[in-house]
């Protein structure tokens, strides 16, 4: 390269240009420059290109030229690359989309390949410990002093000619002495420091044998506690516990895989005595679900356009999503129970969406279906449509589900509703000279609540008394399974010696509407007027009379009165007959 002599060159692309040294060809004599020379390589556009000019300026113009000819042809290639790159991702994202919207239509029949039991094995910590167990630092070693030895001096013709051989061989020996003591010296000193190291080194590795075996030691107390909870929720779940029956229904349900199509929630309940699982689970919004049929990469501007399937397609799929969840939910839960703990499942499904008439956030129950275990596994569900297997098992939805209609539920329960107080057995206490219109009007709460709780035995019903309200009427939570006729029902007593009139009929209709029930009853120990009677009709309303009552209680062998008269004058009421 010839000095002080330069060029220079820019472009888009820099980083992938390479670049020769500048050279000069001279005249023969070498007093003058006849050309100069210089080359480069292009790795983008795998090209070499060498240039030469009899002057500097020339060069740099070809140069200039070279990079933006360059420069022009990788922006083409650039281009080029995206195009294809484009085209690519349209094709690929197409393929995707065309496996999400085919993995909608199988959602029930992938569960049907998977065993849904729970593998308690797995459950368990089967690791090793892997913490450090050995004192890695060597024990301190000795440092080793060559010893001294004793080296006669050199004794020379002229020493023991002039009786000097005597004194160099007694000064050699005390310095050999002065050596050796001092070699005894260190000796004593570098023993007494390897002493100490010793059993520094030795509390050291002691205090870390002790910690390791002692970290190793909580990690297998820690790991056995672990596995044992296990084993204690084998048991329970076998047993029947109510909250391990929960427990590993949640297992089952958090194992099921959706591939993340969308964010699984829901909340589980149990009933023992009728071995009911009630579950009240969150089904994806129709927003979640994929919607692009197909990718296309424009051209003209550059972008991907997505093309998507028609809005009914969009809402066949999301009825069809939200049947199948259904169903293969009900399946993982049965296949599951290996220890018969469940004889009947409710599955309330949930849709969380934005109400486009008011704005707000909307969450309604949208299907519903309390299925037992006989008539479940009777279906073969690799050849059923799944909206016609669910409406055949009596399951409750609207006509389209993506229209997101409320429905009333199969059955709603909140055992954790704290009204509810403890139950108080009163009917063994009946006789025929028992006056109902008189009787302790706590007791006649628990009255109704047993009373009702044996009309729904046969069906796995309950009954729940809440807190006493302050006029003396009852309130009761009755829960029926029953899929046609069941549901949450609100239970009101009046134990009143007077007609009722229609005030408290809409009472009742409010308390209904205000605890979402599918039915409200209304009993008295007397009778109703006709307001009250027009009030509820048309209406999810049962009103029973004292007459009422004493044969709903006949029919399960309790006899029992109604006087009114008696009491009135009982109770201090003024008598206007």
């Amino acid at each position: 390269m010839v000095k002080e002599a330069n060029v220079t060159w820019r472009s888009k692309y820099q980083s992938d240009i390479e670049s020769g040294e500048l050279t000069a060809k001279f005249s023969a004599d070498g007093s003058r420059i006849l050309r100069w020379y210089i080359d480069f390589r292009h790795k983008l556009l795998h090209v070499h290109k060498e240039l030469s000019a009899p002057e500097l300026f020339m060069l740099q113009h070809k140069i200039d030229s070279l990079m933006e000819q360059w420069d022009e042809r990788a922006d083409e290639q650039h281009r080029k690359r995206k195009v294809f790159a484009s085209k690519y991702q349209a094709e690929q994202d197409t393929a995707e989309a065309t496996v999400r919207l085919e993995g909608l239509h199988r959602l029930l029949t992938h569960t049907l390949a998977v065993n849904d039991r729970v593998n308690w094995n797995a459950l368990k910590d089967h690791s090793l410990y892997d913490g450090p167990m050995t004192f890695q630092r060597a024990m301190p070693q000795r440092r080793r002093h060559v010893e001294p030895k004793f080296t006669p001096p050199d004794i020379s013709f002229f020493d023991n000619l002039f009786g000097r051989a005597k004194r160099r061989i007694a000064d050699a020996q005390a310095r050999f002495e002065r050596e050796k003591s001092d070699w005894h010296t260190l000796e004593q000193r570098e023993t007494g420091k390897l002493n100490q190291s010793i059993a520094h080194w030795t509390a050291e590795k002691a205090e870390f044998e002790a910690t390791a075996q002692r970290q190793r030691r909580e990690f297998l107390e820690r790991q056995a506690a672990a596995n044992q909870r296990v084993d204690a929720l084998v048991a329970n779940v076998a047993n029947g516990d109510p909250q391990a029956v929960i427990e590993h229904a949640t297992l089952v349900l958090d194992a099921s895989d959706y591939d993340e199509m969308y964010e699984k929630s829901y909340e589980i309940e149990y009933a023992s005595d009728a071995k009911t699982l009630m579950l009240e689970y969150q089904l994806p919004s129709p927003d979640e679900l994929p919607v692009v049929k197909s990718v296309r990469f424009v051209a003209a501007t550059g972008e991907l356009k997505d093309t998507h399937i028609s809005e009914k397609e969009q809402k066949a799929n999301y009825d069809s999503v939200c049947y199948q969840i259904c169903l293969r939910t009900i399946h993982e839960l049965f296949e599951a129970d290996e220890s018969d703990n469940l004889q009947s499942v409710l599955f309330n499904g949930i849709s969380t969406f934005v109400d486009r008439t008011t704005g707000r956030d909307t969450t309604s129950c949208i299907m519903s279906i309390l299925v037992n275990r006989e008539d479940f596994l009777r279906v073969d569900l690799r050849r059923v449509d799944p909206k016609a297997c669910f409406k055949s098992l009596k399951g409750v939805s609207a006509s389209s589900l993506a229209a997101l209609a409320p429905i009333p539920p199969v059955m709603v329960l909140n055992r954790e509703d704290r009204r509810f107080i403890d139950p108080r057995m009163v009917m063994d206490t009946l006789d025929t000279a028992m006056n109902l219109a008189s009787m302790d009007w706590e007791d006649f709460e628990h009255l109704v609540r047993e009373l009702f709780e044996k009309e729904f035995a046969s069906r796995g019903g309950e009954v729940k008394v809440t807190q006493s309200s302050n006029d003396g009427g009852v309130d009761a939570v009755a829960f029926d399974p029953d899929p046609i006729t069941g549901g949450k029902i609100v239970i009101q007593a009046k134990r009143y010696t007077r007609t009722v009139g229609v005030a408290a009929v809409r009472d009742l209709y409010g308390t209904m509407q205000h605890e979402g029930a599918s039915r409200g009853v209304l009993i008295t120990t007397a009778d109703y007027g006709p307001d009250a009677h027009k009030f509820a009709a048309g209406k999810p309303i049962t009103l029973f009379t004292g007459a009422n009552l004493l044969h709903l209680l006949q029919r399960h062998g309790y006899n029992a009165k109604i006087d009114l008269r008696e009491a009135r004058k009982e109770l201090n009421l003024r008598d206007y007959s």
